[in-house]
């Protein structure tokens, strides 16, 4: 019997480990169940699709200079035990995804460990935005790149590593299948009640950073608004600290874990207040209007001021070349602020109108509606592995 393709898909952190379910998925579409076997390391999603990971990703979820090292030795650890599980079974190609801190550490060991072994990073760096120099290291360890985004192929290309633009998997993503009335229900909310969205990122940093922010600014909405729903979308990686942290707020908050319900949330929220990430530009394709916030440490906060070109963080905003969202970042996240551009929102139905309008326009100028890009990828891989 034939030895099914044995393929490595690694993902440190949450949006990794949905982009790793969805090549998996496309995989196994693509060549059949029997013929494709996954190994490798990911989060809740990826084990669904057959993905035994050695370790939880939460321990690898890092951001920020002081984190990183004070993570090192632990991350290292994580490297080593990715190192033993290729070596044990032997995959055929790894797929190394985002999280470049860690994935482009591990591609320069596993050059060293087995030179044969063919590796694709799946999402560049962001080397239109800062550090150009990181499409040289990245041409050196690896050798096909699935790129998400239409400008990084210039700078790959000069540094001469194949790419291929497989599209953004958030801009590919529907919700054809949501339903508000179906998460109200569920929840046990009227029709008539506002909900306010409460995403407070997918990791540890994240929660102990951004989340006592957004609880503050809560507090005060829900102090003039009593009739405002509080809903949390919380994210596997993060889950345990978010419910600990919403147990001990003096209002009900409405925990959603499930998966299906967290897409019936972003449409049927009022307005959101995001930690910026992927989750924006899903919230924009929900239709829901946001405000959006981020704390990181100060010395990273400063090396990034300093090195980061656009003059916003938020991917449509970027696109659009103004605020759609309005961002409050480092010190400027403060929760008079948040609550302020919040309450607005939940009092003006127009504005919320005009929000979502420019989030659309925005999201159009990024490539709303090309083909999935979990098939796109899939193509490319087993494009690139015939050639091999």
């Amino acid at each position: 019997m034939k030895r099914p393709l044995t393929v490595m898909l690694v993902a440190a952190e949450a949006s990794g480990d949905a982009l790793g379910a969805g090549l998996a998925r496309a995989l196994k579409r693509r060549l059949g169940a029997d013929a494709v076997r996954f190994v490798g390391v990911g989060g809740a999603k990826m084990a669904a699709e057959g993905v035994e990971s050695p370790f939880d990703i939460a321990q690898l979820s890092i951001i920020g200079i002081v984190e990183s090292l004070k993570a090192y030795p632990r991350a290292m650890a994580r490297l080593r035990d990715t190192l033993d599980l290729t070596a044990r079974e032997k995959p055929d190609v790894a797929v190394l995804i985002d999280s470049w801190g860690f994935n482009i550490r591990l591609a320069q060991a596993l050059r060293r460990q087995d030179p044969g072994l063919p590796l694709v990073k799946y999402v560049a760096p962001q080397v239109w935005a800062y550090r150009p120099g990181r499409a040289r290291a990245l041409a050196k360890a690896v050798d096909l790149l699935l790129s998400i985004q239409p400008m990084d192929r210039p700078y790959f290309d000069a540094a001469g590593l194949e790419s291929v633009f497989v599209g953004n998997s958030a801009l590919a993503k529907s919700f054809a299948g949501a339903d508000a009335a179906r998460l109200r229900k569920a929840l046990g909310l009227t029709p008539d009640e506002p909900i306010l969205l409460v995403l407070p990122g997918s990791r540890p940093s994240e929660i102990e950073r951004v989340m006592p922010v957004f609880e503050a600014a809560v507090r005060q909405l829900k102090a003039n608004r009593p009739d405002l729903a509080v809903v949390v979308p919380v994210a596997s990686t993060v889950a345990d600290a978010v419910r600990a942290r919403v147990a001990g707020w003096p209002f009900r908050a409405h925990l959603v874990e499930d998966e299906g319900l967290k897409d019936d949330a972003m449409v049927a929220g009022t307005v959101a207040l995001a930690c910026s990430g992927t989750v924006t530009t899903e919230l924009a394709l929900a239709g829901c209007p946001m405000v959006i916030g981020y704390r990181t440490g100060a010395i990273t906060y400063g090396l990034l001021k300093r090195l980061f070109k656009p003059r916003w963080v938020t991917l449509f905003n970027i696109a659009a070349d103004q605020a759609v969202a309005p961002e409050y970042l480092q010190d400027g996240l403060q929760a008079a602020s948040l609550a302020r551009e919040i309450g607005q929102r939940l009092d003006d139905p127009a504005a919320r109108a005009a929000q979502i309008v420019a989030q659309n326009a925005a999201l159009e100028k990024m490539g709303r509606g090309m083909p999935d890009p979990s098939e796109a990828a899939a193509d490319a891989l087993i494009a690139f592995l015939q050639r091999r």
